[in-house]
């Protein structure tokens, strides 16, 4: 049992940020380690994930998530250790996957943790690959963007956790042409050279739209945005007839203090008959069961393959994060506590 008095650590968000994040934004606290009450597991995390999606939460403006209060503690995916429960579905040593990161430390109840099989794939793929990064991918391309076997189709931010996900379900669905944007020549050498992406281009070596064009000489049907900005403008600009858009996020944007310009193209969506829809996976959680059952198996036996960008300490977890948004991470950014 651990004891009261021990020491625990716990990242808060120490005030909120004006445009890109700073480590003035976090406080590093330590703490003493919570005691479980009824109904409850203490996990001892060993990894968590930071992700794109905590920077809006770190504004105070009303969006699809509670923002983050400011003086306490953050929270995200972890992955942990039980080490004292008064839950009868968790044992001690049990492996847990919850949303009490951004701590070493976490009180769980039973409803709100989910057990693991390490023995099926190593904890942190939870948070990656077989986690939310993983059915984002999944459920965007399938169900939101509709793809069809013989589909070309081009994904920003491809060297992410996600967007390396869209790029290889597709080709194992039988897509024509993958194509992804990446911010650096070693990304675009692992998109093509390793995770099988027919083309892959530097956005930052020209213009996107140019790029985009003589990577896809015969038009794109599926776009998976990560990044909006130029990328969408650019995206529209090869779209051929009945193109279909999933939009999961635009890291371009999240940093932003003004109002962005959208794209200055809008009016091909006429022509083309193009369709675009924003998602969020928490929408596509039914997806869950088949997603596991068709991907696991293409983990396990290297089918789809993954990087993961290891950052260690909990102290480390917020210097992480600021990596993540400058694009610092090939794969998942992931936390070993």
């Amino acid at each position: 049992m651990t004891a009261a008095g021990d020491n625990a650590v716990e990242i808060r968000l120490a005030e909120r940020p004006h445009g890109e994040p700073t480590m003035a934004n976090f406080e590093i606290a330590d703490v003493d380690v919570p005691q479980p009450g009824p109904g409850q597991a203490l996990v001892r995390n060993t990894w968590l994930s930071v992700d794109p999606y905590m920077r809006g939460r770190m504004s105070s403006a009303k969006s699809y998530a509670a923002p983050y209060e400011v003086g306490e503690a953050m929270t995200g995916g972890a992955v942990g250790e039980v080490v004292e429960s008064n839950v009868d579905g968790f044992a001690v040593g049990d492996t847990v996957l919850h949303q009490l990161g951004w701590r070493s430390h976490a009180v769980v109840d039973a409803d709100n943790a989910a057990k693991i099989d390490v023995t099926a794939a190593p904890a942190p793929a939870y948070l990656g690959v077989l986690g939310m990064p993983g059915l984002t991918a999944y459920a965007g391309l399938f169900d939101v963007a509709r793809f069809a076997e013989g589909d070309v189709v081009f994904v920003s931010g491809a060297a992410g956790a996600v967007g390396s996900m869209v790029g290889q379900l597709a080709k194992l669905r039988g897509a024509s042409r993958v194509i992804g944007s990446a911010g650096s020549s070693e990304k675009v050498r692992w998109l093509t050279d390793e995770l099988g992406f027919d083309a892959a281009f530097n956005y930052k070596d020209g213009p996107v739209a140019d790029q985009l064009a003589t990577a896809a000489p015969d038009g794109v049907d599926v776009y998976f945005d990560n990044v909006g900005g130029d990328h969408l403008e650019a995206a529209i600009a090869s779209m051929n007839l009945g193109g279909r858009i999933a939009i999961c996020g635009m890291i371009s944007q999240y940093n932003a203090t003004e109002p962005q310009p959208g794209p200055r193209n809008l009016v091909q969506f006429i022509a083309k008959r193009i369709t675009m829809r924003g998602f969020l996976v928490g929408d596509h959680l039914e997806a869950r069961p088949r997603f596991i059952e068709e991907v696991a198996p293409l983990v396990g036996d290297g089918s789809i393959r993954y990087s993961e960008t290891v950052v260690d300490g909990v102290r480390s977890a917020p210097r992480a994060f600021l990596d993540l948004l400058a694009g610092s991470n090939t794969g998942k950014m992931l936390v070993r506590a």
